[in-house]
């Protein structure tokens, strides 16, 4: 088994880009934390044969439940502004247009989304992770997917090559 430290180098930036898309920017440090901090614990009992990218997927899941379930209970505050992450220090740059069309998707959409484009998972593990089929769950990638392609700014030279 490798050491945790490269489990988390060679997985942390997409777990980030995972917990950015579920979560939006405000929430996503804390949910990639609370993964590896839950993946340390268990990676001892995990068996050699797992796939590690589902498995801190999963768990970038569940802490993401746990986050939306926290943001309810806490009071919203209206007359301050939220900050913007920093763009240094991160594994890649935070687009904040991508989180506000992403926003707009139904939550099952943005995470069925974010668990096949940014994490890689099979529409068989996003539908075990979201509960339903594997049809529902590749329905819900290409319904948000689809929604993206039409609220989603696209740039010059990604309209040149298409």
């Amino acid at each position: 088994m490798q050491p945790f430290e490269r489990i988390v180098t060679e997985y942390g930036p997409m777990v980030l880009r995972v917990c950015r898309a579920v979560l939006g920017p405000e929430d996503a440090d804390d949910a990639w934390s609370e993964t590896f901090v839950a993946a340390m614990r268990a990676y001892p009992g995990l068996p050699a044969d797992a796939n590690v990218e589902a498995w801190l997927v999963t768990i970038a899941h569940r802490k993401a439940i746990d986050v939306t379930r926290a943001a309810a209970r806490r009071p919203t505050p209206v007359d301050a502004l939220p900050e913007h992450p920093s763009r240094t220090g991160r594994p890649e740059d935070w687009d904040g247009d991508l989180w506000q069309a992403l926003r707009g998707l139904p939550a099952k959409q943005r995470q069925a989304v974010a668990y096949h484009y940014l994490a890689g998972l099979p529409y068989k593990e996003i539908a075990g992770l979201l509960g339903g089929s594997t049809d529902a769950a590749r329905r819900a990638a290409a319904d948000g997917l689809k929604t993206l392609r039409s609220t989603y700014p696209v740039t010059d030279h990604e309209e040149m090559a298409r």
